[in-house]
């Protein structure tokens, strides 16, 4: 695919040195500039993508006008209509540095954008089919709104609409919502009323019933109101002060007073204000749905449990869209039309069972390392001098709030004229969510001095409030561990307040930061810890276990620990077992990734390097024996064991069959077993040499089978 990059000044507002960002883009067949691409330099563009033969172009423009131009201008030559992307060379860059940094900062972006290119995932989608019932909860005008288009139920919910007009058209329930439960297209709603189907309005309630305690429209007696004599003027004995439930299956509900347990909102379920925009939501989605799908999906590696014992429940706990689910306690279900993209759920998947198709991980990493150039004179501007980008912050920022609010802040700096920020390298995320250890420590790995992680802060449609402080937090901890103090800060800009997000991140990076011990250009990640082993983990790539230890064991090339165990990395664990194991094969068969193995000379042994630290083990093991710790221990890796993966963290005396000579159980197990139900089996085989318990179970079923011979 032959790349073209193009470079425009804007007519001058931007302060960079064309010449120079040419001088600094790599990896495209050719890179032209003008100072006013979109107007007077689309001619000569044109020129450039025929005599190039072009199939994709990069361009540096913000503005939607001039993209429209550029894809129009690459339209006519054939390109295909996703053929042109965009760089903002302006509103995040030339508008808030000056112009060195603006040059150096440009030319990365489009090396960046270059690189994410060649990654990009082929598009599919996912579609669900969906019925036109739409459940509106107490909200007299969105059910009028749906009306034309949708079979709406419109559920009182206690409260009187007598005098509403323009419901004539819905069916009206009556009953206060109790429960709702399922997904798009399955929604059941609980509804408990005081007066039963048998109702025929003929009011003789309402008139007799306590004042404010019967509504009229539709008839129903709040939970609250007295027993009496008035409950007997009912002809149809309808009224039921117990209360009765029933159920309303639809397809998509609006409950403005609701709440909802997915803290992000899900697919068809709508609380809070109705607008213009809810409406339309909704209509939207009747008959079904078909969208991008957001998930690459390898179950075979998840680490949810086995044999009816919970493990990892990572991705069920981060995702804010009800999209995951536990359908029994060693499973999980993703519902794929239900997700919203955020990549909360694969940041949070250790083993890479589920990752984002689009950026996905391999992408990323590769527009972190584009980003970051080296300390020798061969870049565009030197390190350690004055000019371009000294300090290397990578900023993973949220695509959503976060990149609005810094291109606000980006043109009030061009009214102002005073406000200015370092140069951060940033790497736009669907939401601050998808980054991860992983993302991180490949950052630093790669030559980064620190990383800013940019997102919405409280009003985050996803997280909720200070969605990454926790995340920061262990990250700091490990960076600290591993002896480069801390390099990690979450920042998120406010609408109307540039000077408070300025301030935070100029301390971050102008006094927080030193210049990392780690170069820049040398590592480009595989996304695998096992890149030397004769059988790999069955892991994909650029899983976040594997990704994490790599970019770990790559800083560890140039830095001196603190700690021997690096704290913070959730993804890693320790295992500890005290002297009640009896060397039964339930945490061997329980572990997901192959960590554990018992050995026939009565050892069990744990591979470090292995486990995701998702707990099966120690809460399946029925003796309370292991204990796991977090952490990255650095002690049990193997390249600081001699290139031993496994190491022994239990020995036991196994027991020999004493037919057939085979070990089959431990010492400390078959004494157990005898203890609890020895005296339960005496007397099974009478005329044996030696206990039944001393028999492998091949041997002691054909022993029992000859003694019943015998009698």
């Amino acid at each position: 695919m032959n790349t073209g990059a193009f470079v425009c000044s804007c007519g001058g507002s931007c302060d960079i040195d064309l010449e120079a960002v040419r001088d600094g883009v790599d990896d495209v067949d050719v890179v032209a500039s003008s100072e006013l691409l979109c107007q007077d330099g689309l001619a000569g563009m044109s020129q450039v993508i025929e005599e190039y033969d072009l199939d994709q172009v990069i361009a540096t423009t913000p503005e939607p006008s001039c993209q429209d131009r550029i894809r129009g201008l690459a339209d006519e030559h054939g390109l295909h209509p996703e053929a042109s992307v965009f760089v903002d060379h302006r509103e995040t860059n030339a508008w808030v540095h000056d112009g060195v940094a603006a040059t150096d900062k440009t030319a990365r972006l489009i090396n960046a954008k270059r690189a994410g290119l060649r990654e990009e995932a082929p598009s599919r989608t996912v579609s669900k089919d969906a019925g036109n019932r739409v459940a509106v909860v107490g909200d007299p005008g969105a059910a009028r709104s749906l009306t034309d288009d949708a079979n709406v139920t419109f559920i009182a919910d206690g409260r009187e609409f007598a005098d509403v007009e323009g419901l004539g058209d819905v069916t009206m329930e009556r009953g206060r919502v109790v429960d709702i439960e399922g997904s798009y297209g399955e929604y059941e709603l609980t509804l408990e009323a005081r007066v039963t189907d048998d109702c025929i309005d003929c009011m003789d309630c309402v008139r007799e019933g306590p004042d404010g305690m019967v509504t009229e429209f539709p008839v129903d007696i709040h939970p609250d109101a007295p027993d009496g004599e008035w409950t007997d003027t009912c002809p149809t004995d309808a009224i039921d002060l117990d209360g009765v439930t029933h159920t309303v299956e639809v397809d998509q509900v609006i409950y403005p007073g609701g709440r909802d347990d997915a803290r992000g909102g899900r697919l068809g379920f709508y609380t809070g204000p109705v607008d213009a925009g809810t409406v339309a939501a909704v209509e939207s989605q009747l008959g079904g749905i078909e969208k991008p799908q957001f998930l690459d999906l390898e179950m075979d590696v998840c680490a949810a449990g086995a044999s009816s014992q919970e493990g990892c429940t990572a991705c069920v706990d981060a995702c804010p869209h009800g999209a995951v689910d536990r359908p029994t306690i060693d499973s999980v279900e993703f519902d794929e039309t239900a997700c919203e993209n955020c990549g909360a759920c694969t940041s949070a998947c250790p083993t890479g069972a589920t990752q984002l198709r689009e950026p996905s991980n391999r992408r990323l990493a590769r527009e972190v390392e584009a980003l970051l150039e080296d300390d020798s004179d061969e870049g565009l501007f030197s390190r350690g001098d004055s000019e371009g980008i000294d300090t290397q912050v990578v900023a993973f920022v949220c695509s959503e709030y976060a990149m609005e609010r810094l291109r606000a802040h980006g043109r009030k700096a061009v009214q102002s004229g005073d406000l200015d920020y370092p140069p951060i390298l940033p790497v736009s995320v669907n939401c601050t969510d998808t980054v991860g250890e992983a993302h991180v420590m490949h950052a630093l790995a790669a030559g980064a001095d620190g990383v800013a992680i940019v997102g919405c802060g409280g009003s985050c449609l996803h997280s909720g409030p200070d969605p990454k402080q926790e995340l920061v937090d262990r990250l700091n901890q490990a960076t600290t561990d591993l002896g480069l103090g801390d390099r990690v800060g979450f920042f998120a800009p406010e609408a109307g307040n540039p000077e408070a997000f300025v301030e935070s991140l100029s301390g971050f990076v102008e006094f927080g930061l030193d210049e990392t011990p780690i170069p820049a250009g040398d590592y480009e990640a595989t996304g695998r810890s096992d890149t030397d082993r004769e059988e790999p983990r069955p892991n994909p790539d650029f899983d976040s276990h594997g990704w994490t230890l790599e970019s770990v064991r790559t800083i560890l090339d140039h830095v001196e620990p603190e700690r021997e165990v690096i704290r913070g990395l959730k993804d890693f664990g320790v295992m500890d077992v005290n002297d009640a194991c009896t060397l039964t094969p339930t945490c061997t068969n329980l572990c997901p990734t192959d960590a554990i193995q018992r050995t026939g000379e009565g050892e069990l042994a744990f591979n470090h390097t292995d486990c995701v630290n998702c707990g099966l083990c120690e809460e399946g093991c029925p003796e309370t024996a292991i204990t796991m710790h977090d952490g990255l221990d650095l002690s049990l890796l193997p390249e600081n064991r001699g290139g031993e993966t496994w190491v022994t963290v239990h020995e036991g005396d196994m027991l020999e069959c004493v037919r057939c000579g085979k070990p089959f159980t431990s010492v400390a197990s078959a004494d157990k077993i005898e203890e609890e139900v020895g005296d339960q089996v005496e007397g099974l085989a009478p005329d044996a040499d030696h206990s039944v318990f001393e028999y492998c179970s091949d041997c002691r079923s054909r022993l029992l089978f000859d003694q019943g011979e015998k009698r």
